[in-house]
């Protein structure tokens, strides 16, 4: 009887596990999303991004100096982070039009209408995410990291990935 109670629920707790991961879509997970996004936004102010020296590099940061990563599962300017991901790896958000602080070329940077509408900042056509481990201005504990289905990196001015020896 126990086997069979197993048998039976075991595709169930697949099916969460996998939507856990960001590989399934529910309206619990695009809320979680969604609320976590929304309190990750600025209030009523654009965002701007900004070139700073890090131990990596010069890269781009937040206006608080946080650091900005790019996710390598992303294709294209639309997000593939969300749910779990997104708890770990909030998206850097826009109420609307980016600033681009000193060192960033504003030509590279747009924004990205997110699964639950709200708007993500991206530079040269990568959403960009900070990571939640990086508690400080200028922490890069995200860098080369591998998780959830792709590489994370800090970004160049030129908009493309600083690789760990800081090319």
């Amino acid at each position: 009887m126990k086997r069979l109670l197993l048998l039976a629920i075991a595709p169930a707790l697949a099916a969460l596990v996998v939507a856990g991961c960001g590989g399934g879509s529910s309206s619990s997970s695009t809320q979680q999303t969604s609320t976590q996004t929304k309190a990750a936004a600025p209030s009523g102010a654009a965002a701007t991004v900004s070139l700073r020296k890090l131990n990596v590099g010069n890269a781009l940061v937040d206006s608080q100096g946080r650091t900005l990563y790019l996710f390598e599962a992303d294709k294209g300017p639309m997000s593939t982070c969300n749910g779990a991901c997104a708890s770990l790896w909030p998206p850097d958000m826009t109420s609307g039009k980016p600033n681009a602080g000193p060192g960033v070329d504003a030509a590279k940077l747009g924004t990205t209408k997110r699964s639950d509408g709200t708007l993500e900042v991206t530079y040269n056509g990568h959403p960009l995410y900070r990571y939640v481990a990086d508690t400080k201005p200028g922490d890069t504990k995200g860098q080369d990291l591998n998780q959830f289905g792709g590489g994370w990196y800090v970004l160049s001015s030129l908009g493309r990935k600083i690789e760990r020896g800081g090319s």
